[in-house]
């Protein structure tokens, strides 16, 4: 399992290939050295020059007040001996049971707190799996079991992105027959890392998949600000009446629908570098993003659930709420900023969380979770509140933190890839 690395303050790159060594070193397996954090190889640009988003004052869009200075984090056990967890999920079926995506290809079914021993689904077979790639998205069909499909974003034999869709085959069944996959997507990566992997349902019944900018450094192709490519982007298509010839259909309020001037009509929200985890409200329908930065700057980014698509979150010319190309004078009104963000001295890679919506965890009630796969670290912000805001520190958990997920109640669970363990997120007033 991976060491839980420490942030450098360095603005310099961080290449996979010294994260790798620096986990050989300590007798670790360099399985997941760089996920998420997609640190480049060569290419890694310079960090960036100065703000070009000044924090303004936030204003508040409506709900109960959360505070995130009166409120502490733990994370307590719940299950181990996992293998490389990177997701988590519920079926929303009323079975209790929690679903967790491993690297290599298996997603494994929790209940009543056991793993059970026969995997979800294994698809190791038909995947690429270490570094930055592996099965790396699960989504059930919002009205499963009544639609037995279940999505999984995963990266095939060639490296490439496959989106798919599998059947169970009867109600509560706790194994899914890896030969009724349905091809749905497949996109092709230029290089190893930044294959972002996220998948969700909006409260309208579409399929949401995160995608990194494709890799290296500083995104050489220009894949963040380019509406001709699926890469950097965060997608939004239908699902409903799928088969092997029409996999997926366009929605109709897509911002791009139409293709024109080679726009690609799959596109909801772009100027992405690496949207690793993804989450909707519950209570809003507000869509949460943690999107892994290039080498000083973290950030989450919201689309509030009322806004129309096509919001621009500025990669590559921004790193956060910060200039990176070019590293000064990079200002311009088309292009959105993150609610929150934050450096190097306090981690390195972002892991996007959830608001809390669930009924045990009073202090949490209304936050918006989320916490640092380097340095352990959990923070929260007030969801509510627009414009931007410094996040705050309610928890350092000393884990290898890679996901954050709900279970059908609405409570929060973490997954910690160093210890191969999923942890419920606890919470105390202060």
């Amino acid at each position: 399992m991976l060491p839980s690395t420490r942030p450098a303050s360095s603005r310099s790159s961080r290449p996979t290939l010294r994260l790798i060594l620096v986990a050989l070193v300590v007798g670790a397996s360099a399985v997941l050295v760089a996920l998420v954090a997609g640190r480049s190889g060569a290419g890694g640009g310079a960090g960036p020059g100065g703000s070009a988003r000044q924090p303004s004052s936030p204003a508040r869009s409506g709900g109960s007040a959360f505070d995130p200075t009166r409120v502490a984090v733990t994370l307590e056990p719940f299950v181990d001996g996992l293998s490389a967890p990177l997701g988590i999920a519920n079926a929303g079926d009323g079975s209790g049971r929690l679903f967790v995506a491993e690297q290599g290809g298996r997603i494994r079914v929790v209940r009543d707190g056991r793993i059970l021993a026969t995997p979800f689904l294994d698809i190791s077979d038909r995947i690429t799996s270490g570094g930055e790639r592996g099965l790396l998205g699960v989504a059930f069909h919002p009205r499963f079991p009544d639609d037995p499909r279940v999505f999984v974003d995963y990266t095939d034999a060639n490296g490439d992105t496959q989106v798919s869709s599998f059947r169970v085959a009867a109600p509560g069944d706790d194994t899914v027959d890896p030969a009724s996959e349905i091809a749905i997507l497949h996109v092709s990566q230029p290089f190893a890392n930044h294959n972002g992997g996220a998948l969700a349902f909006d409260p309208d019944g579409m399929l949401l998949i995160a995608l990194g900018d494709g890799g290296s450094g500083g995104d050489p192709q220009g894949n963040g600000q380019s509406l001709g490519t699926l890469l950097g982007k965060i997608l939004r298509i239908d699902i409903e009446k799928n088969d092997a010839d029409h996999p997926y259909r366009i929605p109709a309020n897509n911002p791009f629908r139409d293709g024109a001037n080679g726009n690609r009509p799959e596109i909801w929200l772009w100027g992405l570098r690496n949207p690793w985890r993804m989450s909707f409200d519950r209570a809003t329908g507000d869509l949460w993003i943690g999107d892994v930065g290039q080498n000083s700057w973290e950030e989450i980014d919201v689309h509030r659930g009322a806004t129309p698509g096509g919001t621009n979150y500025g990669w590559n010319r921004m790193e956060g709420s910060h200039c990176f190309q070019p590293p000064q004078g990079c200002e311009d009104p088309a292009l959105t900023g993150p609610v929150t963000d934050y450096g190097r001295d306090s981690g390195c890679t972002v892991i996007g969380g959830n608001v809390y919506r669930g009924a045990t965890q009073t202090a949490l009630a209304g936050g918006y979770v989320f916490g640092d796969y380097c340095s352990g670290r959990i923070w929260a912000i007030d969801p509510a509140i627009d414009g931007y805001r410094a996040p705050v520190e309610i928890g350092q958990s000393g884990r290898s933190l890679v996901a954050f997920g709900e279970d059908e109640a609405g409570e929060l669970y973490a997954a910690d890839i160093g210890k191969g363990a999923v942890l419920r997120v606890t919470a105390t007033a202060r």
